[in-house]
C-alpha cells in the first residue's frame, strides 16, 4: 500500500504546486486590485499619480497603464494554474485544501506588498486611496498584505496529512 505524496516521490512537482498556488494567489491578487480598487471603487490607476485622469487623455494612459497592469495579473493566473496542473498531473497525491489556500494568501499579499512599497511608497505612482488620509489607506493595505503573507505561511507549513492508499492500491 503505498501511495506518492509530493515530498519524497517527485520533489520537483511539489515546488511546481507551490509555486503554482503562489503565481495563482499573485494573480488573484492583482485582478482583485485591478477590478476592485482600479475600476468599481475608482480611487485610483496605475499612473494616476503621475498623469492625474482629469482630462480624456490622462484617463486614456491610465487605462492603458491599467490593461497592462491587468495583462500581467492574467499572465500570472495562467501560469500559476498550469504550475499546479502540471505539479498534480499523474499524480497520486493527498495534499490538504489548507495548504492550498495558504499558496493562494501567500501569493496575494505577496502582490500587497511588494505593489504596495514599490507602487505606493517607494515610486509614488500611484495611492490606494489618495487624499485626505492617504498614507492611512497606504499603511493598511500593506499591513492586510502582511497579514496574508503570515497566514498563508502559517498554513503552508501545516504538516501534511498521511498519506492514503489509492484506490487502485486498495484493490490489489
Amino acid at each position: 500500500m503505498t501511495t506518492q505524496t509530493f515530498s519524497p516521490a517527485d520533489p520537483a512537482a511539489g515546488r511546481r504546486w507551490l509555486w503554482g498556488g503562489v503565481f495563482l494567489g499573485l494573480g488573484l491578487g492583482g485582478f482583485f486590485d485591478g477590478i476592485v480598487i482600479h475600476q468599481i471603487l475608482q480611487w485610483h490607476h496605475m499612473v494616476s499619480s503621475e498623469y492625474l485622469p482629469n482630462t480624456v487623455r490622462n484617463l486614456q494612459i491610465n487605462t492603458f497603464a491599467d490593461g497592462l497592469f491587468h495583462a500581467v495579473t492574467y499572465v500570472f493566473t495562467v501560469l500559476g494554474l498550469f504550475l499546479l496542473w502540471s505539479g498534480t498531473r499523474g499524480q497520486h497525491v493527498t495534499w490538504r485544501t489548507s495548504a492550498l489556500i495558504g499558496t493562494l494568501l501567500f501569493g496575494w499579499g505577496l502582490f500587497n506588498v511588494v505593489e504596495g512599497l514599490i507602487d505606493h511608497q517607494i515610486l509614488g505612482v500611484h495611492h490606494v486611496r489618495p487624499g485626505p488620509y492617504q498614507l492611512a489607506y497606504d499603511l493598511g493595505f500593506l499591513i492586510w498584505g502582511a497579514v496574508m503573507l503570515l497566514v498563508g505561511w502559517g498554513l503552508m507549513q501545516q504538516p501534511a496529512e498521511q498519506p492514503v492508499a489509492s484506490s487502485t492500491a486498495r484493490e490489489r
